[in-house]
């Protein structure tokens, strides 16, 4: 299953006004040969028409799903009762970050596994606003401050209906990249999937689960915005989020493909001074990420960042401004192991590019081998980290046996500022205040 198109009714002038029916929308969750799940309550299998409860396994053999001892091309498991979940074992969030680890997690909605290629994959079929409940709980505490999470219910729909809405023509790769013998530039696409919608991780949007979405303050986040979008000039705005953006937020055109979108420019995280230099000026970089300037993301509230933060988010300390050290000998393997190129050893990186929140770009890596120039700015956090360094707006020092990087901010960066917008929240601003912060130019309109 592809990208499934919602109907659209129109106006009396042809024009498409909203969404006439709550899409359905398709989460691949987790991939293997094998997959472990229970069913919680009374479910129906499509295909053998039989009534299944309690726990189950199926794997591929020989291109086909086995189950009960049967083979089949696909198999769909539809609850009969409201609240009847899916368990699925072992589901692997954090993918390739620090603090990756495996979760069993139950869902709502059906439960799909289909083939792709040498493995299954076990998908979720659920309406969106259903699916909402748990990304809004999964990417943050469910204890946020109630405009913060209203403010976030409104850019996941609208991260998730634009392509719908706005027919983008779908990627058929997750990645895109240039190069030549002496630049490397790569980016990764968030229309990388062509079996089903979303994926379940950070790729996309964090969705892990009901048990993380079970509080009131979620619930009333969604039914408060439910069907509400961000729109810009006719399109549902294809609203990014990051962390933290280090008190500027950065382009989208930095990050991903060379395409500028007027309300994912750069914003100053700070209602009282909304100029600051160009922070794509080198000099000008340096100076704000070696210092600390106000923005609502420069906080150390404790209260707050508990709120925002998930437990596995508070392993990451200090997003504002960052350290991290290496040896030479370290950074040369560590970019050698990340990268597949041997630089022999790393003698310096050089900044060549960066965005207007200060981001780099493009870095120059100068190795005794070999000498290269990489982008873009997730690449770049790819080849200095054993994950993901926090982010590219960093300045490197070379010190007596290394390297000292200084960074600010945790993510790309581009669009809204999690960490910020709690903080607004838990300052008054209401939700729809804290999406004009973020998203300049861009209104609030309801689609369904």
């Amino acid at each position: 299953m592809g990208t499934i198109i919602p109907h659209k009714e129109k106006r009396s002038d042809g024009k498409l006004c909203r969404i006439a029916h709550e899409p359905m929308i398709a989460v691949g969750i987790k991939s293997q040969s094998k997959l472990y799940f229970e069913l919680h309550g009374d479910f129906r299998c499509v295909q053998t028409q039989a009534s299944c409860q309690g726990s189950f396994q199926v794997e591929l053999v020989a291109d086909k799903i086995r189950f009960e001892n049967q083979f089949f091309d696909e198999l769909v498991f539809l609850p009969q009762q409201k609240d009847a979940v899916f368990e699925l074992k072992d589901v692997t969030i954090g993918i390739d970050f620090h603090w990756e680890r495996c979760e069993h997690q139950q869902f709502q909605g059906s439960l799909r596994v289909i083939i792709d290629h040498d493995t299954l994959w076990a998908v979720n079929d659920i309406v969106v606003e259903d699916y909402l409940y748990s990304v809004i709980a999964s990417e943050m505490s469910a204890t946020a401050s109630l405009e913060f999470l209203k403010a976030h219910a409104v850019i996941s729909r609208s991260w998730l209906l634009a392509p719908m809405w706005n027919k983008v023509k779908q990627q058929t790769t997750a990645v895109k990249q240039t190069s030549s013998n002496d630049t490397l530039i790569k980016w990764y696409e968030r229309d990388a999937h062509q079996l089903f919608n979303v994926c379940a991780d950070d790729h996309c949007q964090r969705y892990q689960g009901v048990a993380r979405a079970r509080t009131l303050l979620v619930h009333q986040a969604i039914e408060e915005t439910r069907g509400e979008v961000l729109f810009y000039k006719g399109e549902i705005c294809d609203a990014r989020f990051s962390k933290s953006c280090g008190g500027v937020s950065e382009r989208f055109e930095s990050c991903w493909v060379d395409e500028h979108y007027d309300y994912l420019t750069s914003v100053r995280d700070d209602i009282s001074h909304d100029d600051f230099p160009d922070l794509s000026v080198e000099a000008n970089a340096e100076h704000w990420i070696r210092t600390s300037p106000k923005a609502f993301c420069n906080t150390s509230d404790q209260q707050i960042l508990t709120q925002v933060l998930n437990q596995y988010d508070q392993e990451t300390h200090d997003f504002y401004r960052w350290t991290v050290q290496y040896s030479t000998r370290q950074l040369s393997e560590l970019i050698k192991k990340r990268s597949g190129i041997d630089f022999g050893t790393v003698l310096d990186l050089i900044p060549v590019e960066r965005g207007t929140s200060g981001r780099l770009t493009k870095l120059k890596i100068i190795g005794t081998k070999r000498t290269l120039i990489v982008g873009k700015e997730l690449e770049i956090r790819k080849w200095l980290s054993e994950s993901h360094l926090r982010s590219s707006a960093f300045v490197v020092d070379k010190t007596s046996d290394g390297f000292l990087i200084t960074g600010a901010g945790w993510g790309h960066g581009v669009g809204l500022c999690q960490i910020g917008a709690a903080v607004m929240g838990a300052q008054g601003y209401t939700y729809d205040k804290i999406l004009k912060h973020y998203f300049r130019g861009a209104e609030l309109k309801i689609v369904y």
